[in-house]
């Protein structure tokens, strides 16, 4: 069984000198959870990571209420995954948008955009706005540690129309998902390094002036299969069937 991982602030520091036989302490929500709730104890062997490739692997030295340190057996730093994965997420409704958060970082991508489509049904405006943005990104974090992962994907603030369609000039590729397509997801070539982007539409489908955006911004719209899937499930499916065919899954 693979070690528990949990969530520091940094660990820069820890690089720039010599690691190993150091002290790291966790403090905070992150070393209450692992002591109160977990039942952490000292002498069990755990993964610090930042979140950022560095990574570093020991033992706990002493626990407290809301505090545990760990005495540095190993120390490593991961490259991020190539190519990197983007997921533009029309917002879903009710708590769908946590669970598309969930399995997206499970099978890692580095990078989730919620996109204010015109026909999604949830809107996200004032205080909801950054209510539901905190709940993705809360969602991505637990997400990154249940998958044990280095690199945590970031959750970028809610983008409109126009403004996905901007970031999407430096990609290698981009896949727009939509039921009518003539051209497969299967038939793409894939990139082995770059940015590899899915644009997922929200319930209501992709409006016409979405895809013309999106298609002028070098995008491909392109179809699953036959059957129709969930907006907060087909994110999953599409970035699984892209994966399999890169370096990071070979």
């Amino acid at each position: 069984m693979s070690l528990p991982v949990h969530l520091v602030p940094s660990l820069d520091g820890l690089f720039a000198g010599s690691a190993v036989g150091s002290t790291v302490e966790v403090t905070g929500d992150e070393a209450h959870h692992a002591v109160a709730v977990r039942r952490l104890r000292v002498g069990e062997e755990v993964v610090l990571t930042d979140g950022a490739g560095h990574r570093v692997v020991g033992a706990v030295a002493e626990t407290g209420k809301r505090v545990f340190s760990v005495t540095v057996a190993s120390a490593s730093f991961l490259d991020r995954p190539s190519p990197t994965f983007t997921v533009v997420q029309a917002l879903p409704k009710g708590d769908r948008g946590e669970l598309a958060v969930e399995v997206l970082t499970e099978i890692g991508v580095d990078t989730i955009v919620p996109w204010a489509a015109s026909r999604s049904v949830a809107v996200w405006k004032g205080e909801r706005a950054a209510k539901s943005h905190a709940k993705w990104q809360a969602t991505a974090r637990e997400a990154g540690k249940q998958s044990r992962r280095s690199w945590l994907p970031t959750v970028t603030p809610l983008a409109s129309t126009p403004e996905v369609a901007t970031r999407l000039s430096d990609a290698a590729l981009v896949a727009v998902l939509h039921e009518d397509a003539t051209t497969s997801l299967a038939s793409l070539d894939v990139p082995a390094a770059g940015e590899i982007v899915v644009i997922v539409g929200p319930e209501g489908g992709i409006a016409p002036d979405e895809l013309a955006a999106f298609e002028a911004a070098g995008a491909v719209t392109v179809r699953l299969g036959d059957e129709v899937l969930r907006t907060s499930t087909a994110g999953l499916a599409a970035v699984s069937a892209l994966l399999a065919r890169t370096p990071r899954w070979g």
